[in-house]
């Protein structure tokens, strides 16, 4: 079974490791304790979506980003007919596409758009 709280935190963690930010930089721009946000990462916390919005103010990329990646993870999921999990092999993750930097994600963004 596919648990979206683990791909969520799964792309989180992704986002903060490829921006070289610790849980506790993150944690205190997005006003959340270190303990939760390492949670949330770790896929045993549900997140609000006022502490997701907070988070991804934080981490300097649209809330619908992350959105978008989780959504392309659990489609792949279906496809496959197995779960992906936050230990999933890399090979199997999508959240290898997601830009280190917001102007990256700004970038991917606009593109989409411009597609769309």
């Amino acid at each position: 079974m596919v648990l979206l709280r683990q791909l969520l935190g799964d792309v989180l963690r992704q986002l903060r490791l490829r921006q070289g930010r610790t849980l506790r930089e993150v944690s205190a721009a997005a006003r959340v304790s270190l303990g939760y946000l390492s949670e949330v990462e770790r896929g045993q916390k549900e997140a609000s979506s006022e502490l997701l919005s907070s988070i991804c103010k934080a981490l300097g990329v649209p809330l619908s980003h992350v959105l978008r990646e989780v959504a392309d993870q659990l489609a792949l999921a279906e496809l496959q007919h197995e779960p992906v999990m936050a230990g999933a092999p890399e090979h199997e993750r999508i959240a290898d596409s997601i830009p280190a930097t917001p102007e990256g994600i700004a970038d991917e963004f606009r593109a989409d758009m411009v597609a769309a």
